[in-house]
């Protein structure tokens, strides 16, 4: 029982492994270059082929190039070639990731073509499977996927392996072309061209970044241990497709290498039977490609072989996807009306090759255009003027903005064949009265039709207009003023004419033609006093007529006429008065002569017009004023060359102040003052006159006498003493001995006390006044 256990699980075993291995693609590695070309890779009596070649893995027993099938597997080719950078066993399916880092060979050299291709600096481990052929057609395509162990962890946003397939004329030293690119560019396939959205990995303590999809729809997924193949992702299907000339031996090198690392193998598997030479058309004219037909046009299909020595059979797909022979098609072109995929079978002459060519035809919608024409002023006149022929490019295309203009011409025949436009259609000159361009209008296929456009002189004309006036109305009378066009300039030029014309203003007669460089509304002259604008009328977009208008800008600046300043005395009254002549006053008061008599004060003013209408204003500010009314002084005497007097006043006006009459200051207040008798006075300034007389006094005291008998300086008083209220005077020497007391009437001290003369000395004194103030001092006694 024991045993048989173990041979069921053997068995089960074998069984596994056996299903799984059904499940991969099957290499053969025994066929030659020559095998895998012309039996596997080329099956088709349209192309010759000559002098195979392969190259790949050095080692022994371990061919890099071999055939495929796909055996049970899901693989996309029944079957095919294999180009590997590894042994080409090794891309046997399953994928196994821990082994994926592959089979490095450092004998093992890579491929200067390729690199030249690829732009890299250096390849390894080459494979290449090479020959040349002669296609008997005018296009050549196989079909291919690119396999790789780089569609994993971050290598694709920095490693791939290269391959290309590399076509010239052979014999030639012409650069190679690569055809393993991504359709309809020239970027080479590869993984670093082609993958998903790669996150970032951290390994071995270090974080690679990341990297956003690229050109993922080409991407087939990455692979398991389920998969076909032994490699970690995929392309879909991709296809190589180029055109080539019939009869012309070309050399073709299917090269593929791993990168300067060695590691991480890759493959391309090419399917058999799919290297055809094949018919080409072009592409699909379809609406995906963005080249469907256009309505109503005939599409040549055309195969470039002889019509005579050839057979030709045209075919149409049915709605049922069955081609029906179309039996009056048997030449080497045919004119599709319709839309639909067609067909051609050609055997060529001489061969058993049959070869076959298809398109696929839509038409895009049909669109219409509508004739215009444009109505332009002439100037002069003459019959000859400048239209803008973009002013229709809605009207020709019926206001559809998915259409486009692409230009007008003077022909029918170069607006069909899009030749020879006209190159500044804004600025165009007619060559005869009525005549017709023609507008070109294309949908977004480059479908077009064609609307013939008139181009007609405006019969109608605007009557000659008076000028325009207007008052500089600002401070600088330079003449240069702004006017609004469309309330002071248009009303005038409308008047009379149909409602429904708008109006535009330029500088010039030339501009209003060609409708450049149109003026704002508000208008400030550039030419001053007196300048011609032009006013073009539109009907719509049609030009109804141009005229000149002139725009006048009066100046007036009377002399004399600046504001004033004049100050009424109290009790007084003020005649203001302007210049007679002008044509009409109006004070503020609302009195309308040129003079009026004032007797408040405030601001008045006056504005005078001339002949035109303009008016000035002249401003009057009338200032009250009164004289002073001095009501004392304030006096700070017995302080030497410090004695000041202030003086207090009241009043409105405007003061200067005198203390003798004769000087005058703004100040009020007098320092420096001299003892003495003063009469302090004030004077209006603004001529309302003086002020009453006020008197006062300035005393002090003398700061040393002489009393030595000479008659000069003998006694010490203080002069005008009894001019201020009654007082007593004490002297004292230095040590307070009191020596005398005298009024302010007495003649003053001789310096004596008890009838004998005092020694010199400084000795002090105490004026005491009987409103209880007090002044004290020294002075010197000197013989």
């Amino acid at each position: 029982m024991r045993h048989f256990k173990i041979f069921l699980l053997v068995l089960g075993m074998v069984l596994c492994y056996s299903t799984m291995n059904a499940q991969s693609i099957i290499v053969d590695d025994s066929k030659t270059a020559q095998e895998l070309v012309t039996n596997i890779l080329i099956n088709s009596s349209c192309i010759n082929v000559q002098s195979v070649s392969a190259t790949g893995n050095p080692q022994t027993g371990a061919q890099s190039y071999a055939y495929f099938s796909s055996g049970t597997s899901n693989f996309p080719f029944p079957s095919g070639i294999v180009l590997s950078t590894g042994p080409s066993k090794n891309t046997e399916g399953p994928f196994v990731q821990s082994t994926s880092i592959g089979v490095k060979n450092d004998s093992w050299q890579g491929d200067n073509d390729l690199n030249r291709a690829l732009n890299i600096a250096e390849s390894k481990q080459a494979t290449v499977l090479e020959f040349d052929f002669v296609p008997l057609t005018n296009t050549i395509s196989f079909d291919y996927i690119f396999a790789s162990n780089e569609y994993q962890s971050y290598f694709p946003c920095i490693y791939s392996d290269g391959f290309a397939f590399l076509i010239k004329k052979a014999g030639t030293s012409e650069e190679y072309k690569n055809l393993a690119v991504l359709p309809r560019t020239t970027i080479p396939v590869s993984a670093t061209t082609v993958h998903p959205k790669i996150e970032s990995v951290t390994v071995n303590n270090r974080t690679y970044d990341g990297c956003d999809p690229l050109n993922v729809n080409y991407y087939n997924g990455n692979n398991t241990i389920s998969s076909p193949i032994n490699f970690a992702g995929q392309t879909v299907v991709m296809n190589v497709e180029t055109e080539v000339e019939a009869n012309v031996t070309y050399h073709l090198k299917l090269v593929i290498a791993d990168d300067k690392t060695g590691q991480y193998n890759s493959a391309v598997f090419i399917d058999a039977g799919s290297f055809l030479s094949k018919i080409k058309f072009g592409e699909d004219k379809t609406a995906a490609n963005g080249n469907p037909a256009c309505y109503g046009e005939s599409v040549l299909l055309d195969t470039q072989l002889n019509n005579t020595s050839n057979t030709f059979k045209w075919f149409k797909k049915d709605n049922a996807n069955n081609y029906t022979l179309i039996p009056s098609a048997t030449n080497s072109t045919y004119s599709a009306q319709d839309e639909g995929t067609y067909k051609v079978e050609v055997m060529l002459n001489g061969t058993t090759c049959v070869s076959t060519g298809e398109l696929k035809i839509e038409y895009a919608p049909d669109f219409s255009v509508s004739n215009a024409a444009i109505f332009q002023c002439d100037e002069d006149a003459d019959g000859y003027t400048i239209f803008n022929l973009n002013k229709v490019n809605n009207i020709i295309k019926n206001n559809a903005s998915q259409f486009v203009n692409s230009g007008y011409y003077e022909s029918l025949t170069d607006a069909q064949s899009k030749t020879n436009p006209i190159s500044n259609p804004e600025q165009y000159k007619n060559k005869a009265a009525n005549q017709i361009v023609f507008g070109r209008v294309e949908n977004s296929f480059g479908c077009f039709k064609v609307a013939e456009v008139t181009l007609q002189i405006s019969n109608t004309s605007i009557p000659a207009q008076n000028p325009i006036a207007t008052c500089d109305g600002d401070e600088n009378q330079d003449g240069l003023y702004q006017f609004d066009l469309n309330s002071e300039v248009s009303p005038q030029i409308l008047s009379g004419l149909p409602p429904s014309l708008t109006l535009n203003y330029f500088l010039t007669a030339n501009e209003a033609v060609t409708e450049t460089n149109p003026l704002p509304n508000i208008f400030s002259n550039t030419t001053p006093y007196s300048q011609i604008i032009y006013a073009r009328a539109i009907n719509g977009s049609d030009c109804y007529g141009i005229t000149p208008i002139t725009l006048i800008v009066n100046t007036f600046d009377p002399p004399n006429f600046e504001n004033e300043t004049q100050y009424l005395c109290k009790g007084d009254e003020i005649n203001l008065t302007v210049n007679t002549g002008f044509n009409g006053y109006l004070w503020s008061t609302g009195d309308t002569s040129n003079s009026i008599k004032i007797t408040t004060a405030g601001d008045y003013s006056i504005t005078v017009k001339d002949v035109n209408g303009c008016e000035k204003t002249k401003n009057f500010k009338i200032v009250a004023s009164e004289p002073a009314t001095i009501t004392g002084t304030v006096v700070k005497d017995f302080s030497a060359n410090e004695n000041t007097v202030s003086v207090e006043y009241t009043g409105i006006g405007n003061y200067e102040f005198s203390l003798d009459g004769t000087f005058f200051q703004d100040e009020p207040l007098f320092t420096r003052v001299s003892p003495g008798i003063y009469n302090a006075i004030a004077r209006d300034k603004n001529g309302c006159g003086f002020s009453n007389s006020y008197l006062f006094y300035v005393i002090d005291y003398p700061r040393y006498f002489t009393p030595n008998d000479d008659g000069y300086n003998d006694t010490w008083f203080i002069q005008n003493l009894d001019q201020l209220p009654k007082c007593t005077i004490s002297i004292f020497d230095r040590y307070g001995k009191f020596l005398k007391e005298m009024d302010p009437n007495a003649n003053g001290w001789t310096g004596r006390f008890n009838g004998q003369p005092l020694p010199a000395d400084d000795y002090w004194f105490t004026i005491a006044f009987v409103d209880g103030r007090v002044v004290k001092g020294h002075f010197s006694l000197k013989r």
